[in-house]
């Protein structure tokens, strides 16, 4: 079992669900966060006055997967989180995560049969 954290801009968030779809991933949890990498933020006038804007906001998702459904998922989020044919600083970032168990609350059901 694995977690798979990823970092995608809000404008991409429904062609990133779409192709999770198409790849029978349909369970994740979505967070606005904010953040910034290489973007280093974004100069905005506000009242006349230019002003650095540090923090970006972006979209978090996570996702559970059993193993088989790694590689699938990934691919996925690449295929819908990415700008163009070969993509932009800010598209993002993906990380996965060992995941030790999951536990279904309603049944009790732990592992791979809770994802």
């Amino acid at each position: 079992m694995k977690l798979i954290i990823a970092i995608i801009q809000p404008n991409r968030l429904e062609d990133v669900k779409a192709a999770l779809q198409d790849v029978e991933v349909v369970r994740l949890t979505i967070m606005d966060v904010q953040g910034f990498g290489r973007q280093k933020g974004q100069h905005e006038t506000y009242r006349g006055r230019e002003i650095t804007v540090n923090l970006l906001r972006k979209v978090q998702l996570q996702i559970a997967v059993n193993e088989e459904f790694v590689e699938p998922t990934i691919g996925a989020i690449i295929k819908g989180g990415r700008s163009g044919d070969t993509g932009q600083i800010g598209d993002g970032k993906i990380f996965v995560l060992p995941m030790d168990d999951c536990i279904r609350i309603r049944t009790g059901e732990r592992g791979p049969e809770a994802i």
